[in-house]
């Protein structure tokens, strides 16, 4: 009979090792966040993700969708980066440039609209749906004569990332 006991208590600590921990919870009792880490298969879908959520923004508010752009993408990517280097959300480079002075280095040929930068430790889709909550980048998102999009991040090794989008015209449309 104990010999049984030990078997199923045995059998039982083996499952319950095998179950998710608890969440952490915060001081108001809600499961913190989780950091989201990005994998290398997740690296190559990530534009391509974030630009069907922006076209769905878009559609749903009767803008015509966009399109992903090698340039806008290329200083998306040197911003995020940048900011990572100088600790701090904003929109110019440690060197001085705008968006429009990194747009015009990528070889850029279109009229730069307007850049949404983020830093947290949220997804592309979490960060592109709380743009779309906030007046400031949800214009950028939503501006009727974008036709061209950037997306592009940096992720420290704590997780964090440093998330930049950037909207522009066609190139026959003007210079930036």
């Amino acid at each position: 009979m104990n010999r049984r006991y030990v078997l199923t208590l045995l059998a039982g600590s083996a499952l319950t090792a095998c179950a998710p921990p608890p969440p952490s919870l915060g001081p108001d009792g809600q499961p913190l966040p989780r950091a989201y880490r990005i994998s290398g298969a997740d690296a190559r879908r990530i534009p391509f993700r974030a630009l069907d959520a922006v076209n769905a923004l878009r559609t749903e508010a009767g803008a015509v969708p966009v399109q992903l752009d090698d340039r806008l993408t290329a200083a998306a990517a040197t911003h995020s980066r940048d900011m990572s280097l100088q600790n701090r959300p904003w929109h110019f480079g440690s060197d001085g440039s705008s968006p429009i002075d990194r747009a015009r280095r990528a070889g850029f040929q279109g009229r730069l609209l307007g850049e949404t930068i983020s830093e947290t430790y949220e997804s592309e889709l979490e960060t592109i749906v709380a743009w779309g909550q906030q007046p400031g980048p949800r214009r950028v998102l939503l501006d009727p004569a974008a036709r061209r999009m950037g997306f592009a991040y940096y992720q420290e090794q704590n997780g964090k990332i440093w998330w930049t989008l950037n909207m522009g015209t066609d190139p026959g449309a003007g210079r930036v």
